[in-house]
């Protein structure tokens, strides 16, 4: 399958999934959304593959949601990609393009090359297992644009418990790749110049074990935490929906492009 946004790449039995607008740190369009679900559903589908590396090009990661196409723009095209991005409004949970890797049994790590915030970060979290580079960052920075987290609702405080999450949502605060490693929100942080290689030793590792015996054990580990995914979802989608009507969100939208501080009223 082709790509516009993102690089699909195999390396042996690891599939790399490479997120490709460097240009706006990797951040992510209706069409990267798309792609990157694409990208992990060909992954888990393909028998040859048995671990899944999710990285992104140039000096960061993932800056999170496009919020000029997503929530700004006025053309029609982005506007459609808004409206599908905002079915929330109608209770609908539609979820971002990393929502499969919480679906399906094959590993996956990401391999953090710079800055996670926003969906970004909870990118990072979709992933069963983090590498970070030193220069790597994380953050969620939701509630400055007026929104709240995705998935890193349910699973934040699942890796850094409760404390770490609260402090991390409402403050928006970013922390660096050592904090992130204090605080159990990455296996292990490498020299910038090896985080390729330290990635694909873990994967390489992991890739070696019995498949069949991988996907259960990941299965089991999964239920063992009832994560109770659909009654989490139905919540957000909710919520989302209500933030996105809120001045707060537009205000904290365009401070965010207009790069100032936004002024937020409760409205």
């Amino acid at each position: 399958m082709k790509y516009k946004e993102i690089i699909y790449s195999i390396e042996g039995q690891v599939a790399v999934i490479t997120l490709n607008r460097p240009e706006a740190m990797n951040a992510l369009t209706i069409t990267t959304h798309t792609e990157l679900a694409q990208a992990i559903d060909e992954a888990a589908k393909d028998d040859k593959i048995r671990v899944i590396v999710l990285t992104g090009a140039g000096r960061g990661f993932c800056s999170g949601d496009d919020v000029k196409e997503i929530f700004l723009s006025p053309e029609e095209a982005a506007m459609k990609g808004r409206e599908t991005r905002l079915r929330q409004l109608q209770g609908e949970h539609i979820p971002g393009g990393g929502y499969r890797l919480l679906e399906i049994n094959k590993p996956s790590i990401a391999a953090v090359n710079g800055a996670a915030v926003g969906y970004g970060c909870d990118l990072t979290l979709m992933c069963n297992m983090r590498v970070a580079s030193e220069k790597a960052r994380f953050g969620e920075l939701f509630l400055r644009v007026g929104l709240i987290p995705d998935e890193a609702l349910i699973l934040l405080p699942r890796l850094v418990g409760l404390a770490k999450t609260y402090e991390m949502i409402l403050t928006t605060d970013i922390i660096d790749a050592r904090e992130a490693e204090r605080i159990g929100l990455v296996n292990k942080v490498v020299p910038h110049e090896d985080l390729m290689n330290a990635t694909l030793e873990l994967a390489n590792k992991i890739a070696s074990k019995p498949p069949i015996a991988v996907q259960l054990a990941m299965e089991g580990i999964r239920r063992g935490l009832n994560l109770a995914m659909e009654e989490f979802m139905q919540y957000h989608a909710l919520a989302f929906s209500f933030c996105t009507e809120t001045e707060d969100h537009l205000e904290g939208s365009r401070a965010f492009v207009e790069k100032r501080e936004p002024v937020f009223k409760g409205k």
